[in-house]
């Protein structure tokens, strides 16, 4: 899914979220007042620079995700030119992806009197229609589009929801088997499934849904329907059997656990497409998503608001939204969605562990852990709130208390699924800064026992034991596996660097070192490492040189405070016979 959309977006679609408009070839001045604007402007007094001004600050705004600005910016800027198409368009995206829906559609109207090819205003227009219910109009509308595009792929999908809406499943039908020959099959499956339960079809959902499973067994949402499927047709056994499948990986959500309540029960879950609105919300949670997922940040969030319009109760789809927000920074707007979840909700515990989370991010981390703490007390077998505790009492420096939470959270998850290998690597680390390297060393195997090619484990214990001058040689081979891995990876290219100093190999040292350097210019371990390289390289004042910069970098004093004597004295001469030693 995610391949084809980098193959379609960008010229279907992004190339009209970033084309510049040009700001003096308007037709005329602005003669069509906009629709229910915020903020009355006398449009004739907008200088042109304060156009541009506007149209720019948009720009910023938008590529930051501050959307409610991004909106203000880009209507300004429409107003005070109301015929030019691109900041007619630049507003409308910025309204949608703000969640301002209706203002987005009154002027998407508008933007298709001055482009009536516009393809993404189209798609917004229909999106309105079938919230309303209003198929027929949506269906027709959205025919008008191909399927040769992105958007066309995403209308033509919308449009076999309205045909759905409108009791036309066969036609539906046959436009899913058009859109399945652009290689969208394996995501068209599940929304084959969502409609053929829609319509009543259960043995036709049953084998939709299975198919989706087994191409994508670890998609909660997959896994969700799947077993609310079987559940519903009265086939418990099989639902619980992809249930524990998707469980027994280590894998957890909490729509999955809903489910799993009701099938252990034998209870029937009940359909997931309630409507053709929610089975449509679906949709563009999906390419949202997987937008998101491929860098196209923006038209994500236009598409899960979208989502969102369409049902407004779809949580899942609303943290998806703040977590796009919390990626780019934007933590107030995303505890703003986290906060409007319904106490009832079942996303609500997740929600509030990530709103104390940004409460962290933003510089009140005594309360964001007084806030985990009383949610882990409260609930002790919530996994995600358990295993936020333990990283932020680990970047808390906690790291006897982040032990212990990482240790009740392998308590819950059992400990030997593949997927705790990470709760094994951020307890060694605990374990490691707390100086029981013992205790740190068992959880680092441990870690690479489930999985053995994770390159942030084999990097980390590789490192210690270089750096304790233990089993260089077996560190060395761990490192550069590691970096086979990620090779543009500063830290874990340092690390391949030290290996080579620690095992005499200097020219190989300074080699890889001045890589790792260009990849982390101002990382002060880092500098620090080079500078010891090239001194023992014969070359003094690089070393020097790399040493003063690793101590005007450092904001802790660590490394400043190791660096000072060097810079006085040099490094002394080595010790060979350690050196053989410790690579045995």
């Amino acid at each position: 899914m995610t391949s084809l959309i980098t193959r379609l977006v960008r010229p279907a679609v992004l190339s009209m979220l970033l084309v510049a408009p040009v700001l003096g070839q308007s037709t005329q001045t602005a003669q069509t007042p906009m629709i229910q604007l915020p903020d009355a402007l006398d449009f004739l007094s907008l200088s042109r620079v304060s156009e541009t001004g506007s149209y720019l600050a948009g720009q910023l705004a938008l590529s930051e995700l501050r959307t409610d600005e991004a909106a203000r910016y880009f209507s300004q800027a429409a107003r005070a030119d109301w015929d030019n198409p691109v900041l007619v368009e630049r507003a409308f995206i910025a309204y949608a992806a703000d969640g301002q829906i209706g203002q987005a559609a009154a002027t998407a109207k508008h933007l298709l009197e001055l482009d009536p090819n516009n393809q993404l205003a189209e798609l917004l227009i229909a999106t309105e229609a079938l919230k309303e219910r209003r198929y027929d109009a949506a269906e027709e509308l959205l025919g008008q589009i191909g399927l040769d595009s992105f958007t066309g792929i995403t209308g033509g999908l919308l449009r076999a929801w309205a045909l759905v809406g409108d009791n036309r499943k066969e036609e539906a039908d046959a436009l899913l088997d058009q859109l399945g020959a652009t290689g969208l099959e394996d995501f068209l499956v599940f929304h084959r499934a969502l409609m053929a339960e829609a319509a009543g079809e259960t043995d036709q959902a049953i084998e939709l849904a299975g198919r989706a499973f087994d191409a994508e067994p670890f998609v909660a949402r997959i896994v969700e329907v799947y077993a609310r499927i079987l559940a519903n047709s009265g086939r418990f056994e099989e639902a619980k059997d992809v249930l524990a499948e998707f469980e027994n990986r280590g894998l957890n959500h909490p729509v999955v656990n809903v489910v799993r309540e009701q099938v252990e029960a034998e209870q029937r879950p009940g359909v997931f497409a309630t409507s053709v609105q929610v089975g449509a919300a679906e949709m563009f949670h999906g390419i949202g998503v997987a937008l998101a997922r491929d860098g196209s940040m923006d038209l994500a969030v236009v598409f899960l608001r979208l989502g969102l319009y369409l049902d407004p109760s779809a949580d899942v789809i609303a943290l998806a939204l703040g977590q796009i927000f919390d990626s780019a920074g934007q933590h107030e707007a995303a505890n703003r969605i986290y906060e409007a979840v319904p106490a009832t909700s079942t996303m609500k515990p997740t929600a509030i562990v990530r709103i104390a989370t940004n409460l962290d991010a933003t510089g009140d981390r005594e309360e964001a852990l007084r806030r985990l703490s009383n949610i882990v007390a409260t609930r002790p077998e919530d996994l995600e709130a358990v295993s936020v505790l333990g990283d932020l009492l680990r970047y808390d420096e906690q790291y006897t208390e982040a032990a212990d939470a990482y240790t009740k959270a392998l308590d819950l998850t059992g400990g030997e699924n593949p997927s705790d290998w990470r709760f094994y690597y951020v307890r060694g680390i605990a374990h490691e800064r707390a100086k029981q390297w013992p205790q740190a060393e068992a959880d680092f195997l441990k870690a690479l026992e489930l999985n053995p090619d994770q390159p942030q484990v084999l990097n980390y214990l590789g490192y210690s034991w270089v750096d304790m001058d233990m089993h260089l040689e077996r560190g060395l081979e761990m490192i550069e596996k590691a970096v086979e891995a990620q090779p543009q990876d500063g830290y874990i290219v340092d690390s391949l660097g030290w290996a080579f100093y620690k095992l005499g190999r200097i020219d190989d040292a300074v080699a890889t070192l001045e890589r790792a350097v260009l990849l982390m210019p101002n990382d002060p371990e880092i500098n620090d490492h080079l500078g010891d390289a090239y001194w023992r390289a014969g070359r003094k004042l690089e070393a020097r040189f790399q040493w003063n910069v690793a101590a005007s970098v450092d904001e802790v004093g660590n490394v400043r405070e190791r660096v000072t004597p060097k810079l006085a004295n040099g490094l002394p001469d080595e010790d060979v016979n350690v050196r053989e030693a410790a690579s045995q």
